[in-house]
């Protein structure tokens, strides 16, 4: 697919990117008019938060950098409002403008707060900010635990360029952002750290990010579909070679995800009694014959390694799962979908640095086997090996479910199968394994089979 195919891809930027923007628009704006911009933005989504302006009651928790200006004139603003709002500085010094500007619109600088506030507005660290909270912020936080916490552009004592989480943060319910999302924003830990985040467009004029994900209408332009003078072998043929004896649930699932219906053929390969399950699950699916794509891994059991050399010798795109990938070299395979601990196994680290770390170890991954890693989490994420990576926002906690993985590999197999780049497919099939996860659960537990079942319901 041509890079503009793409309609509503959501971008991620470093920290270096969006302060050359800032810097860039600054010097057309008169002074303090970026942060006018930022604070009226996050007035408005604090009152959308709380549902009413007029004697809500507002805490800001400011610290001494352009972050803390921003949350004292958006209380600034709010105070006009009828809002009562308190400043908690947490720092010898302070926006001495912001500051300005809410004691004029009544508010207060307070050493400690009063009255318990109903929502607490995060001012404390930007986007610069390196390492967790400082011990003062850090108490204070926790002395409001309980209270909703608005963040400003992000989560303060969170790694904004990494995701990554060291020490004391902020648990944000919302977090307002200007400009563009970061990084933190889409990647856990930190992400999830970020709660709901809310876009305020600043006018920034942004690079390429290394860091998105797509949205419905980038997936609808990815996918695959038939020409008019289709038929089933130029849909593509995926082959699937997994489950065995003793996991036949997992070529089952295997192949319930590869039928989605994205390929025009699923070849099965395996074990003789699991062979016979999956042709009276789905008769539709064929034995032995040329494939345009193999998935292989899952279940296998001892036989894995063999099940993994045989279709490499096939010279045709190969999605490795599961008992498979401890046996792939650099350069073999297509696409990789570990979990963390099978990554930790594959590179011998331990599984919760992996989860600590996730971007970093699955960029290091995608380089080091110079192929696709698919790193499955809450936050799946898709990187190649010039470091670029896709993350995935759909799903649901009810997806961490046994087999579900297994799924998951059938369908971008298809999608690999169906021409898609093994990016594409990769990223494409996380974002519709977790939407078909979502379909099928409607806020309810659910299996694995009840996604694979919920997928062409996808195409509707």
């Amino acid at each position: 697919m041509p890079p503009d195919s793409v309609a509503d891809m959501l971008h991620a930027h470093t920290v270096e990117q969006v302060r050359a923007a800032e810097a860039e628009l600054m010097a057309r704006l008169p002074d303090g008019a970026l942060m006018q911009r930022a604070a009226a933005g996050l007035a408005a989504a604090v009152v959308d938060f709380l549902g009413s302006a007029y004697g809500r009651r507002v805490l800001l928790l400011v610290g001494s950098g352009d972050n803390g200006g921003d949350a004292l004139w958006a209380g600034a603003m709010l105070a006009r409002r009828g809002v009562q709002v308190e400043a908690w500085v947490l720092s010898d010094r302070v926006h001495e403008a912001g500051a300005s500007a809410l004691r004029r619109a009544g508010g207060r600088l307070v050493t400690e707060p009063g009255s318990r506030p109903e929502v607490v507005v995060d001012g404390i660290v930007g986007i610069g900010g390196r390492g967790g909270l400082r011990e003062n912020a850090a108490n204070a936080v926790k002395l409001l635990h309980g209270v909703p916490i608005v963040a400003v552009d992000n989560p303060s004592g969170v790694e904004v360029d990494t995701g990554e989480v060291d020490g004391d943060h902020v648990e944000a319910a919302l977090t307002v952002t200007f400009g563009t999302h970061k990084v933190c924003h889409l990647v856990d830990p930190a992400a999830e750290a970020s709660g709901a985040v809310h876009l305020v467009e600043i006018g920034l004029v942004l690079p390429e990010a290394d860091v998105e994900a797509l949205q419905p209408r980038d997936v609808a332009a990815l996918l695959p579909h038939p020409a008019p003078d289709a038929q089933k072998y130029s849909r593509g043929v995926v082959g699937v070679r997994s489950g065995s004896a003793e996991y036949p649930g997992a070529g089952l699932l295997s192949v319930a995800g590869a039928a989605c219906g994205l390929a025009g053929m699923v070849r099965y390969v395996g074990d003789a009694a699991v062979a016979d399950r999956v042709r009276e699950a789905h008769p539709e699916v064929v034995g032995a014959g040329r494939v345009q794509a193999w998935v292989v891994g899952s279940g296998g059991g001892d036989g894995v390694a063999d099940q993994l050399a045989e279709a490499l010798a096939d010279g045709v795109p190969v999605v490795v799962d599961a008992d498979a990938l401890v046996h792939v070299e650099p350069g073999q395979a297509a696409v990789l979908t570990p979990h963390a601990g099978e990554l930790a196994a594959m590179i011998g680290e331990q599984r919760e640095t992996i989860e600590s770390r996730p971007l970093h170890f699955a960029r290091q991954a995608a380089k080091h086997y110079d192929a696709t890693v698919l790193l499955k989490g809450r936050r799946s994420l898709v990187a190649r090996p010039d470091g670029r990576v896709r993350v995935n926002t759909t799903g649901t906690a009810w997806l961490a479910t046994a087999g579900a993985g297994d799924v998951l590999g059938g369908v971008v197999g298809a999608l690999l199968a169906a021409g898609l780049p093994a990016y594409d497919a990769a990223s494409v099939g996380a974002w519709l394994h977790g939407a078909a996860a979502q379909l099928a659960s409607d806020g309810g537990p659910i299996v694995a089979g009840d996604v694979a079942r919920a997928l062409p319901e996808l195409w509707c």
